[in-house]
């Protein structure tokens, strides 16, 4: 097949693929029929390597689509998500299209299947999260036929359009702010890696910063679950019981960082004098903070209404015209944890 291809695939390709009649692909993809063991692995390892994804409507509507896109998260928990949700919905509010929503709990195999499920009502197009995806649903994505935006990243390459940030300027950013107003000793506290590669990647731009100016990470700690107020506060405290010389925590995101900024409130820690702190996300909800933590916005509704809008335009003129890739510039908001204006 032509890599280039936006058709999508059909029982041909698998049976080509495979070597075996139309009629046997069909029994097995539906699980009907005889079908010998062998034969069988053979017509599913090539579908999956094909990306083929059966068509549940076929015959059904003749232009071989639905009024659907499938938007796919790792998580409804976070807070992040709802925010890019809303910006999705207000761009197609005005159009036929709806939204419906697949969670992949940040599991590569469970994100497998979501896409599958989805692609098999053959939707008017996909935005996914991440870049980061196994060979079997980049194929799916890249032979669908259909529009894909992959969002909140452009740290790497995309199967088709991407509107996101560069989480590792995001992170080189931060460790710039941070060293112009004289922090040295630098903590950092975060989910657990690989499976958030966001975050991984704010942290690798973080050491990359703040390494070219001859400075470490004095110390790192990782946690796995949903982000809230009590894990960093915990963190918080077992980190600088730990290495008490330190001077600036950096949280992966703004939850753990507002647990982290009352435990210091509630021990009398001068803050930002003693210890600085920032977060990530730009997180409304915690305005009402004692202190307004530092963070850095994401640009998640602005991701939102520019990836519906891709799949709109997409949809008007064609899937094969040349793929979108946006960047956006998130910005530094000081809040009351990290000094300002210090000349160093």
């Amino acid at each position: 097949m032509n890599d280039t291809t936006k058709r999508p695939l059909t029982l041909r390709d698998v049976s080509e693929a495979s070597g075996v009649s139309e009629m046997t692909v069909s029994r097995v993809l539906r699980n009907r029929g005889d079908v010998s063991d062998a034969t069988r692995k053979r017509v599913l390892a090539a579908a999956k390597e094909l990306g083929y994804v059966p068509n549940q409507i076929a015959g059904s509507l003749a232009s071989q689509r639905v009024n659907l896109v499938a938007v796919i998260i790792p998580s409804l928990g976070n807070m992040v998500f709802p925010e890019v949700l809303n910006g999705i919905n207000q761009v197609f509010d005005a159009t036929p299209l709806q939204p419906v929503v697949g969670v992949t709990d940040y599991l590569p195999e469970k994100e497998e299947r979501v896409l599958y499920e989805m692609l098999s009502w053959r939707p008017s197009g996909v935005i996914m999260a991440g870049l980061e995806h196994s060979d079997a649903a980049r194929a799916m994505m890249k032979n669908a036929g259909i529009p894909v935006v992959e969002i909140m990243d452009t740290d790497g390459r995309a199967v088709d359009s991407m509107v996101g940030i560069s989480h590792r300027r995001a992170g080189m950013e931060m460790a710039k702010a941070i060293l112009k107003q004289g922090y040295e000793h630098i903590g950092f506290l975060g989910t657990k890696m690989p499976l958030d590669h966001r975050a991984r990647k704010r942290f690798e731009g973080l050491t990359e910063g703040l390494g070219k100016a001859g400075v470490e990470i004095e110390a790192r700690d990782f946690y796995e679950g949903g982000s809230a107020l009590a894990k960093g506060r915990e963190m918080t405290q077992t980190m600088l019981e730990k290495n008490p010389d330190l001077d600036f925590l950096y949280f992966s995101n703004d939850m753990i960082g507002a647990g982290g900024l009352l435990y210091l409130l509630d021990q009398g820690i001068d803050v930002p004098g003693q210890i600085g702190l920032a977060g990530f996300n730009g997180v409304e909800l915690l305005q009402g903070l004692p202190r307004q933590l530092a963070t850095m916005d994401a640009c998640r509704l602005d991701i939102g209404r520019q990836a519906a809008q891709i799949i709109i335009d997409r949809n008007v003129d064609g899937a094969d015209q040349a793929p979108v890739h946006t960047t956006l510039t998130p910005t530094i908001s000081f809040g009351d944890t990290l000094r300002r204006d210090r000349r160093v």
